[in-house]
């Protein structure tokens, strides 16, 4: 009996040490990530200070480089116009449209491919050469052939999201150890069963980080189709700034772009914590 007891102190201290080395790097991590949080707006300043000193000093003429101080007050005179708040949520549709055809697409297909051989052997040929074509070179007949509505531009950002989620799926999917599988088998789990609760939590840290490329190059898509032909949208917009030398307008527009991408990866960022947070639990969530 005191042995017993000996040892389930034992057991009790080093699992008491263990809560507590986790606590401490958990600590750690959460200073980092307040310390990378402040570095931000240094950064930021920084930068608009270089941007002021070029401007400034540079002896360029204010249409081909303006201030940080130009550029904000043409921003703020669009927004009050309504200008850029419009456009830039018919770019977010496109965006938005864009990345879910592409990313549905890509996780049907690539799950085909990644459990069929031969379905991979005959399709990859054509994928491939699919995603040696520049978007630019074939955005044209995109809007050709659908007109110069938001069908055209969310088309082609499906296309440049496509291919990086595809292959991500594949390799995620591929990635699940056979062992796992054997384990399911034993334990006659059905192929849904196999899907949602080995496939799926194991496919998707991979997956999430193809989607974070997703989500920023559905921003460049939906931009080069409106570049093309558009009467909406951001890219419309910078073409208009071009047209009539307003370069106020096209940084103002660009900014708008950049927030945009950010924000779709920085909300990809917090899905895929709150997705893979069963990794320190060790319970999925679906």
């Amino acid at each position: 009996m005191p042995q017993i007891l000996g040892l389930l102190y034992c057991w009790m201290m080093e699992s008491k040490k263990s809560v507590q080395a986790y606590q401490t790097s958990k600590k750690a991590r959460g200073y980092r990530h307040n310390w990378h949080l402040l570095m931000i707006p240094f950064a930021i300043s920084f930068a608009l200070l270089l941007w002021e000193s070029a401007s400034r000093w540079s002896g360029l003429p204010a249409f081909i480089l303006p201030s940080p101080v130009a550029v904000f007050n043409r921003t703020v005179r669009a927004i009050q116009d309504g200008t850029l708040i419009r456009h830039t949520l018919a770019t977010l549709i496109e965006v938005l449209g864009g990345l879910i055809l592409g990313m549905t697409s890509a996780i049907i297909i690539g799950y085909g491919l990644a459990k069929s051989r031969t379905v991979e052997r005959f399709l990859s040929p054509y994928i491939v050469a699919s995603q040696s074509i520049p978007i630019v070179a074939i955005a044209p007949l995109l809007v050709i052939w659908f007109g110069p509505g938001r069908f055209s531009k969310i088309m082609i950002s499906a296309l440049i999201v496509f291919f990086p989620i595809l292959i991500n799926t594949i390799v995620g999917i591929r990635s699940v150890p056979e062992d796992l599988r054997d384990l399911m088998r034993s334990l006659r789990a059905t192929r849904w069963q196999v899907f949602s609760r080995l496939e799926v939590p194991a496919a998707m840290p991979v997956l999430l980080g193809g989607l974070k490329v997703g989500a920023t190059l559905s921003v460049i898509g939906a931009v080069v189709g409106e570049l093309v032909g558009a009467n909406e949208g951001l890219g419309f917009l910078i073409n208009i700034g071009r047209g009539v030398y307003d370069t106020t307008l096209v940084y103002t527009a660009v900014i708008a772009l950049v927030v945009l991408a950010m924000t779709l990866f920085s909300l990809v960022v917090l899905l895929e914590r709150h997705l893979l947070a069963w990794q320190d639990t060790g319970e999925p969530k679906l």
